[in-house]
């Protein structure tokens, strides 16, 4: 058998990793080094040379994205199809397969999906009907807290706080509200997808047994990021040890486990190796992304890091430039040299050009060429938390040509915006094709009742609200009882059944019509068009241009459905429309406006992405990392954060920070330190820059080691233990202090706003003892 075509292309170790014989294999692959390529060659391989069937195989990743590059790649090395293989994200398998066993997992045939936004107003509904106040009792919070508990397996009968813990108290209540809500309407939300199928494989043996028999090949993706329940979930599916479990292939990398704070669980990936029988281990080092320099920078900072599975990423692609460090005096001078850089690589493509010499000897234009923009939208600025983006942004958008007053703002885009499916006008079409699906569906019935604008006010949203609460019915069949029995006055009488009639009649006019054709109906006959057509400008026409692209979305899945029909793919009963309503639920792409731009993000945002011109804002104590990193596990994640950004970089890195950063509304700046990450890094793989470009001494803000006493600065009248008060954070304790003369800097825990870090020249510090 000629496997040229599988094996061509990977390394030593990728080739040891696909071919691994059929068994439990723990593929440790660090960033850059191929993955995504390993895991869909690793499918050829059982499928073509181990003669698997497509239908043994079930792959689960965490993006659709990703989900969506692994099924196309796989399916041209298969020769263009794949009958019956499942490969998805864990929300969409576990969706798929509730639609396929509604009946057995205890739901309503047509349940519907909540996204976040849903999700946040249903639980805003069950703070009223508890008469909590959202001042008091954030939703937010409130949801939080119930995903939490759901992605730990928790019901809420299983939850059972102190008593004397009030606010676990009351959110347990709210979680019990809720969930009976849920149950009622027949909503599902994301933490709920997860839960509901891994009970399924509790509550029904023989179920769990079929899947068990059919999905013999399990491969995961991106395996340190699992939380608890999808861990149990897998290894339900993969059976008991022995001849007749199913092989599990599992490729991650401990060092990349960045979501904690959402509940994944960086364990899981060392109990993989105790859960399941005969482990075998890869190491997939060799990176293909960065240079030599930002390589040994980010094995040496990750070392620092206990109870790692272990590796040392390298390249043959050569040492290339070291990771360059400047220090502004304030976050204004800081995002001013990385605008100065940017630009500078978007005119010449060298970050170091220094413009004002280059625009003394160039006649240049005063637009960017298509090749600038193009150099544009390889450059990302990432930052540890949004605020950071402000000043940044108004120095982009105040550039200008050095020795000039011409303005040349830098284009940028702040990735992770608004999902399509998430834009109001959206959602609102949405909501109208789910009342079409089902009148009594709740959350759409609110949504759109008086959207666009018919007359139906809040007070008689809140009469139907009360009826649907106290007869435990819809608000669909609480508008109906509420009209039959009189309860409506005056105008509402005729505006509430004029909706009424309205969604029945759209629902009859589209029974016989395709999916898109359904859509184009909601969209006109509900007057949405009309309603962004009459408001004109740019801002319209976007809104319009929206709902037409909802269009051809649904005409493009409703192709993917006949292809899927026509390969035998496994499909549930839903209907088309049932069907494309979960998608859009689900769908997990974010929206990006069109054009090369600049990028930025988050750190968290820019997981499984590449640029060759990366900046790192922010690299400071109590910012990067962060003021709650005292616990250790914290500390490791914040500094495998640190790995995750440093590894994004191609080819130029460069990490700055500000000596004073005025953030979250302060008035007054904060003295800041060098986050204790670039103490990690080697001297030899860096260099300290001005904002004009020129080098100076190699790490010149390295900070001493250890704690000094405040005391060390003559006058100060301070020392570690005492109490102090500030003008803003109220008072505190000196808990220690780092530097010496005007750069001593003093950390404080605050009673009310907690630990933070503070330049005791600028900090204003009153002793109290």
């Amino acid at each position: 058998m000629d496997v040229t075509h599988i094996l061509d292309g990977l390394n030593e170790r990728q080739r040891q990793a696909v071919t691994a014989p059929r068994g439990n294999l723990l593929v440790v692959a660090g960033a850059g080094s191929g993955k995504t390529r390993v895991l869909v060659h690793r499918i050829a391989w059982l499928v073509e040379v181990e003669h698997a069937p497509p239908s043994s195989v079930l792959a689960v990743t965490f993006t659709n994205k990703a989900a969506g590059e692994m099924r196309a790649r796989a399916k041209v090395l298969l020769g263009g199809s794949a009958p019956g293989m499942w490969v998805g994200t864990f929300h969409g398998i576990a969706h798929r397969l509730l639609r396929m066993h509604w009946d057995e997992a205890d739901l309503p045939r047509n349940f519907q999906i909540l996204d976040a936004d849903d999700q946040l107003r249903r639980v805003k509904r069950v703070l009223r009907e508890r008469q909590l106040d959202e001042r008091k009792w954030p939703p937010r919070q409130a949801v939080w807290q119930i995903n939490q508990w759901k992605e730990k397996g928790q019901r809420a009968r299983d939850v059972k706080p102190r008593a004397d813990d009030f606010l676990l108290v009351t959110h347990a209540a709210v979680y019990a509200h809720y969930e009976a809500a849920c149950r009622r309407e027949g909503l599902v939300d994301f933490a709920e997808l997860l839960l509901r199928s891994h009970e399924l494989w509790q509550e029904q043996p023989d179920l769990l047994a079929h899947y068990q028999r059919r999905f013999r090949n399990l491969l995961v993706d991106e395996f340190q990021d699992t939380n608890r329940v999808q861990y149990q979930w897998l290894r339900a599916l993969a059976g008991n040890a022995g001849a007749d479990a199913a092989a599990v292939w599992a490729v991650g990398d401990d060092d990349q486990a960045i979501y904690g704070w959402r509940g994944a669980t960086v364990a899981n990936i060392r109990r993989f190796q105790e859960d399941f029988q005969d482990v075998g281990v890869v190491r997939l080092e060799r990176n293909y992304r960065s240079t030599g320099m930002i390589l040994r920078a980010a094995n040496a900072l990750i070392t620092r890091n206990t109870e790692r599975l272990g590796k040392n990423l390298w390249t043959t692609a050569g040492d290339g430039s070291p990771i360059r460090l400047y220090a502004g005096c304030n976050e204004g001078e800081e995002a001013r040299f990385i605008a100065a850089r940017v630009f500078a690589w978007i005119v010449t493509g060298d970050a170091r050009t220094d413009m004002a010499e280059f625009y003394r000897v160039n006649a240049h234009s005063r637009k960017f060429t298509k090749e600038q923009l193009r150099r544009a939208s390889q450059v990302a600025v990432f930052y540890r938390v949004n605020a950071q983006s402000r000043a940044i942004e108004q120095a982009f958008l105040s550039n200008k040509i050095p020795n000039t007053k011409t303005p040349m703002p830098i284009p940028y885009r702040i990735y992770g915006g608004l999902r399509f499916y998430d834009r109001a006008e959206v959602k609102n079409a949405l909501a109208y094709m789910r009342l079409v699906a089902t009148r009594h569906a709740d959350i759409a019935f609110e949504r759109v009742v008086n959207t666009p604008p018919r007359g139906i006010g809040a007070k008689t949203v809140e009469v139907i609200r009360a009826t649907a609460r106290e007869r435990g019915v819809s608000m669909w069949q609480a508008c109906k009882e509420n009209l039959a029995e009189g309860v409506f006055k005056g105008g509402a009488v005729k505006t509430v059944g004029a909706f009424l009639r309205l969604v029945d009649d759209i629902a009859a006019a589209t029974v016989d019509l395709g999916l898109d054709e359904l859509a184009a109906h909601c969209v006109d006959a509900s007057g949405l068009r009309a309603l962004h057509a009459s408001e004109g400008g740019e801002r319209g026409l976007d809104k319009e241009a929206n709902l037409d692209e909802l269009i051809n979305s649904c005409a493009e899945f409703g192709r993917q459905i006949v292809v899927a029909e026509n390969t035998g793919e496994d499909a549930g009963p839903a209907t088309e429309l049932e069907e494309f309503l979960g998608h859009a639920a689900l769908e997990g792409g974010e929206h990006q406006s069109a054009g090369p731009a600049v990028q930025m993000m988050t750190l968290h945002s820019a997981k499984g992405l590449e640029f060759p011109l990366v900046f790192i804002a922010g690299m400071e104590d109590g910012l990067f990392p962060g003021r709650h990193a005292d616990d250790p596990g914290k500390l490791e994640e914040e500094r495998r954060l640190a790995y995750v950004g440093l590894t994004r970089a191609m080819r130029e890195l460069y990490l700055t920070y500000a000596e004073a950063r005025r953030l979250y509304g302060y008035g007054d700046s904060t003295g800041t330190w060098p986050s204790r990450f670039l103490n990690e890094l080697p001297v030899e793989c860096m260099e300290e820059v001005r904002l004009g470009g020129s080098l100076t001494r190699p790490m010149a803000a390295r900070r001493a080691n250890g704690d000094r006493a405040a005391a060390g600065n003559e006058g100060s009248g301070l020392r570690v233990g005492q109490r102090v008060a500030h003008p803003y954070f109220g008072e505190g304790v000196i808990l220690q202090a780092d530097g010496a003369g005007e750069r001593t800097r003093v950390n404080v825990r605050f009673e009310r706003a907690g630990s933070k870090w503070l330049m005791l020249t600028l900090a204003n510090l009153m002793p109290l003892d």
